[in-house]
This record gives structure tokens, sequence and C-alpha cells, in this order.
């Protein structure tokens, strides 16, 4: 998808001020939010062993929970712990027939996980090692390495402390 150039970069560039001028306050005038945070996401997945085995196995996130979805029968839900109470769902659907993932409205770019120093280190030289291919370091992005998971959802492993963004405390 090409991106916009001259006049129409312009406008999206302006209409973005105008938006951050109109709702973005400063952290000291902010109210506090009306949630505790996000118990779970869940997500569609094309294979529970194969889900569960670069989660847990490849990522190091624990499996916690592994059921029949009460929605469907005969699907999997299961979750993984991605720490500070944080969940990561996913169902199956057998005799579904479901498409590719796609980047489309509605679906997820990516998954940014906070991860340690160590672990980040731990996880890139298991990517090299495994001969995962990622992105990050080599567009000069240092603290991020964006792989996809089995499923085609995007997952980005960035070492920074939850509620900061590139070093700025956003919480």
């Amino acid at each position: 998808m090409p991106e916009p150039t001259g006049a129409e970069l312009e406008a999206v560039r302006e209409r973005r001020r105008r938006l951050r001028d109109t709702y973005l306050r400063d952290k000291a005038e902010r109210p506090p939010t009306t949630a505790r945070g996000i118990h779970h996401a869940a997500f569609v997945c094309r294979d529970v062993e194969e889900t569960i085995r670069f989660y847990q196995g490849f990522l190091g996130f624990p499996l916690v929970e592994l059921v029949e979805n009460r929605d469907y029968t005969g699907s999997s839900h299961f979750f993984f712990d991605l720490g500070n109470g944080n969940l990561l769902g996913f169902f199956d659907f057998p005799g579904h027939d479901h498409e590719p993932y796609k980047e489309t409205i509605g679906a997820l770019q990516h998954m940014a996980i906070s991860v340690s120093a160590d672990e980040f280190a731990t996880a890139k030289q298991k990517l090299d090692d495994a001969g995962i291919e990622y992105l990050g370091p080599d567009r000069g992005v240092e603290d991020s390495l964006y792989i996809r998971d089995p499923n085609g959802l995007g997952i980005e492993l960035y070492r920074e402390q939850l509620g900061k963004f590139e070093g700025l405390d956003l919480l």
C-alpha cells in the first residue's frame, strides 16, 4: 500500500495535529481511567498445539489454562501468562474455514509485549539460532523485535517498561 506523499501527507499530519490539540491532555490534567486493565485479549488460532509451542516453548509465556470454549462446542479456549496479571488468550474453531491473517481494519496490527533487557537478548539469540526472520534493529529500532506468530499475528518484543513509549512516561 503506498504511503501518502505531498499534499495528502500534509493533510494527514494536520489532522493528527488537530486531534492532539483537541483530545490529548497533559498527564496532570487527565482524569483517571475507568478500567483496571486488559484482562485478556483473545485471538483465533489455526492450531492449538502449534500456538502453545510458540508462546510457551519459544517465547516462554506459561500456559495457564486450556478449556473448551463455552460458546462453540469442540473449540478450545486457552491462556498464557504475560506477567503483571495480563493474559493472552486464543480460540480455535474446528470445522471453520478461516482465511489466513491479513492486516485490515479491525485486525491486530501488532501487540507490543514488554520484556527485560535480558529477555530481549535471549529472544534475539533464539530467533537468530532458529533462523526466524524479524524486523527492528535492522531498521534502526534498537529496542524492538517484530515477528509473526504461527497465526500471522504481529508480535513486538519491546525492551521498554510498561507505561512508557520511547523513554517517555505516558502513564
